[in-house]
């Protein structure tokens, strides 16, 4: 419908400038037309000499009168009588007044009478008899087969523009209903999409090239939802799996205890071990519960920054003495160098340093050396935790930051620490601080990076 307003309009618009470019033409032809004629007359009296000759002048421009189709003429003297008239009711009109011969385009009179039409000019023109008055000359012209003309020609183009609409509004609805079949085929696909089948992607190759760009956004889109839709398949599951140890433990312990009577010493020690179960339930849950609270604030990340200034290296001085019975037991050395200060929470940032202190432990062979590299790099400062050990293969470093995922899961901690959420809880500490967090390994080195702005 717009295109067909547009294109009425524009049709209109060149109608309505034909209109008047013709009847500006025509105007000019009679303006020549009645200059003539005037002309004529100007010569024929500027001969007159005497009252006889004027007498006799209506004989005389008859002729140039007759010469040019429709003009007419009327010839009044200086008493306001009428001289020559060949057609005395055109000239009833008052006209206004006179023109001069030398002006290019002279303003014409109009005026109707009945049915008719007609253009006139009027001027004074000076007879060579002595001491006589100027006679004034009138000439007019019928413009009945103008209007004809127009009449016909307006009937025509208007007629074309009425049809010319309807074939722009067909043409447009055509043209619109063809472009938009992409679109058509693209909701037609997406509403085959639901959350068991994010693996449908609209088509991309049979689309024009204006909508390839949204085609591709889109196919970006169900491909991120249906990453996440897995990650929190794989989440749902590694949670009812890592929650199923504890509580089997419980109430295999407790269905022990209760299968005969024991001293105060038995349920004592089966206590003991539900006291330890319930810890790491406990702190499984409060590690969910953070990672929630993370990824539910993308415009509070700085909410969970209660920022200060931090001295890293004192946080990692203060986190080796934490370590070191861990460390002097498996004849691990720890090593810091350097210095670095950031700005945020001290005591997240000192979680995120104990995971990945933890981890380096861990992995660390007896003997080895768990390094921490603090530097400054521009507007930013960097904390590697180096330790040596068993190299992480290409596959799973990208998946290290993952809940509940770990390269090897037969290596879980005996004491039951190992629950795969402290990465995921460091890279999540990290970007609540505006930085990032990325992992190397080879050559039996592993490196996490720490990258935080600088104070």
């Amino acid at each position: 419908m717009l295109f067909a307003a547009g294109a009425s309009a524009v049709l209109l618009a060149l109608g309505f400038l034909i209109n008047v470019s013709i009847e500006r033409h025509f105007e000019d032809l009679d303006r020549d037309t009645l200059r003539a004629g005037l002309i004529q007359a100007h010569h024929a009296i500027a001969r007159v000499t005497t009252v006889a000759e004027l007498q006799q002048l209506p004989a005389i421009l008859s002729d140039p009168a007759h010469g040019h189709h429709g003009l007419l003429m009327h010839l009044v003297g200086p008493q306001g009588q009428v001289l020559a008239s060949p057609a005395l009711p055109v000239f009833t009109e008052p006209f206004g007044q006179t023109v001069q011969l030398t002006d290019p385009a002279p303003p014409l009179q109009r005026w109707s009478i009945g049915e008719r039409n007609f253009r006139g000019l009027a001027t004074r023109v000076a007879s060579a008899i002595p001491d006589a008055a100027p006679l004034e000359v009138r000439v007019a012209i019928d413009i009945g087969h103008h209007q004809v003309f127009m009449d016909t020609l307006m009937g025509t183009l208007w007629l074309f523009v009425a049809c010319a609409a309807v074939a722009a509004g067909l043409l447009g609805w055509f043209a619109a209903k063809r472009g938009l079949a992409p679109l058509r085929a693209m909701r037609s696909r997406a509403e085959r999409v639901t959350a068991q089948s994010l693996d449908q992607r609209l088509p991309t190759d049979a689309v024009p090239a204006e909508l390839a760009d949204l085609a591709h956004t889109l196919n970006e889109m169900l491909a991120r939802l249906e990453e996440a839709f897995r990650r929190l398949s794989d989440f749902s599951s590694d949670i009812a799996h890592e929650l199923r140890t504890p509580v089997s433990n419980l109430m295999t312990q407790t269905q022990v205890s209760l299968a005969r009577n024991r001293d105060a010493t038995g349920y004592r020690e089966i206590l003991e071990s539900n006291a330890e179960e319930f810890e790491r339930l406990a702190r499984m849950i409060s590690d969910m519960l953070f990672l929630a609270k993370a990824d539910n604030a993308h415009a509070a990340t700085r909410a969970l920054v209660q920022p200060e200034p931090v001295d890293l290296a004192r946080e990692v001085g203060d986190l080796f003495e934490f370590y070191e019975a861990l460390a002097d037991e498996r004849g691990i050395q720890l090593q810091c160098t350097g210095q670095a200060n950031t700005r945020g929470d001290r005591l997240m940032l000192r979680r995120a340093l104990s995971n990945l202190l933890s981890n380096a432990l861990r992995y660390t062979p007896p003997g080895g050396c768990v390094q921490v590299r603090l530097t400054t790099q521009g507007e930013f400062v960097q904390v590697a935790v180096v330790n040596p050990g068993d190299s992480i293969a290409p596959e799973h470093l990208v998946h290290l930051f993952e809940r509940f995922y770990r390269a090897d899961p037969s290596r879980q901690n005996a004491t039951g620490e190992g629950t795969g959420l402290g990465l995921a809880i460091t890279q999540a500490i990290v970007l609540a601080h505006q930085g990032r967090i990325t992992a190397t390994s080879a050559d039996g080195l592993t490196c996490f990076t720490l990258l935080l702005p600088r104070a």
